[in-house]
């Protein structure tokens, strides 16, 4: 399993609960959560494969900063 974490500027939970409606329905096989009580406003994608590229690309399209932590 791959995990990819990103540190993001969501401060919402009904933001961060579109967002993750929004991936589980492009990546459905994808366990998908945030953790806004982080400093960072963590995402973390758990999947079979590296969506890093792909989940950057979307959040930035929904008007968001997504950036990854190594």
């Amino acid at each position: 399993m791959i995990v990819a974490i990103f540190k993001t500027d969501i401060v919402q939970e009904k933001e961060a609960q579109e967002i993750v409606d929004q991936l589980k329905n492009k990546l459905p096989a994808y366990e998908i959560n945030f953790d806004l009580e982080d400093c960072d406003n963590i995402l973390r994608v758990y999947g079979t494969s590296d969506k890093t590229n792909f989940v950057v690309r979307f959040m930035s399209n929904m008007g968001f900063q997504c950036v990854p932590i190594l």
